[in-house]
């Protein structure tokens, strides 16, 4: 974490690198995907077993990719039964509020013609949900309940199964949100399988889910192919803070973003040193009880700025 002020040639550089975030990251993205998606494109499964082997350290053949019915009970009987019950009442609300946002069809008869708009649902969509560096079960509620409330009759999810294991809690999920298939493949190979399919998972119409830089180059690359949601960049959040903000609070929000990799922006902008004092060593806390600790550290190194300015306006 750096503490700059407002004025002064270190907060222009901070500045500058800022206006160059979408740019940051892994050099020769878009070459390193390019080359992965060609591969499955032409060699299919057998390509996505390879990536898979190489990049997840699991082992798996076309019938073992896919989540089996006993991977599903199991999941049920190790899930935590809080967690659980927090899915379903996310669900809940989730359904609900995305009813409302439900579009119909409509037509009004006019001289000669009929105009109107018809609305159908796509016949398929896959989800992609991170299960590499972390899992986020929310995401499966996020992106499949919409899609089964729109009327998708199949909801293909693929995930990263580090050492051949997925997150107990994401199989529930997906459960939940009526996920049709799962498969245990995940970065760039699983996108292009997606998008072009392969002997064993048949390509989708549109893609949605969050991802690191190659899954998101991945679906930029596919795009036109296949529909997408968009092109996320780095995980970011900005806190605006005076003197009377919890650092508590403040340091667990930016450790919220710091999480999910090491290129993320967690920012705050301050009139009190003192609270930036106070966040400071508050990260230190809370990163030091964190599982993430070590990624967590290398984001707040390169990333992390806390901005001290002297009042609200400016």
């Amino acid at each position: 974490m750096k503490i700059v002020k407002r004025s002064g040639r270190q907060f222009r550089e901070v500045m500058a690198m800022l206006g160059n975030r979408m740019e940051a990251g892994p050099s020769n993205v878009e070459g390193v995907v390019s080359k992965i998606i060609r591969d499955v494109r032409k060699n299919g499964d057998k390509a996505l077993l390879a990536y898979t082997k190489k990049f997840d350290k699991a082992l798996f053949t076309t019938r073992t990719m896919k989540v089996s019915r006993r991977e599903f009970d199991n999941a049920e009987k190790i899930a935590d039964a809080t967690v659980v019950r927090a899915l379903e009442k996310s669900a809940v609300r989730i359904t609900r509020f995305h009813r409302k946002q439900k579009e119909a069809s409509w037509f009004a008869p006019e001289k000669g013609a009929t105009l109107g708009q018809l609305i159908r649902p796509l016949e398929s969509a896959g989800i992609y949900i991170p299960g590499g560096g972390a899992s986020y079960p929310s995401s499966v509620l996020m992106n499949a309940l919409p899609a089964r409330i729109a009327g998708v009759k199949r909801i293909v999810m693929v995930t990263p199964a580090p050492g051949g294991a997925l997150n107990p809690h994401t199989l529930v999920a997906a459960k939940i949100a009526g996920v049709t298939d799962i498969y245990k493949v995940g970065g760039a190979q699983a996108v292009a399988a997606l998008a072009y399919g392969t002997k064993t998972i048949k390509p989708v119409d549109k893609i949605t889910g969050p991802g690191n830089v190659y899954v998101a180059e991945a679906k930029r690359q596919v795009f036109g192919r296949v529909g997408i949601d968009m092109v996320a960049g780095p995980s970011e959040i900005l806190v605006i803070a005076d003197g009377s903000a919890n650092p508590k609070f403040i340091a667990a929000d930016l450790l919220s973003q710091a999480e999910h990799d090491e290129y993320a922006y967690p920012l705050l902008v301050t009139t009190s040193s003192a609270i930036a004092a106070k966040v400071e060593k508050e990260l230190e806390t809370q990163t030091r009880a964190l599982k993430r600790s070590a990624l967590i550290r290398k984001c707040l190194k390169r990333n992390c700025f806390v901005i001290v300015v002297k009042s609200l306006n400016e």
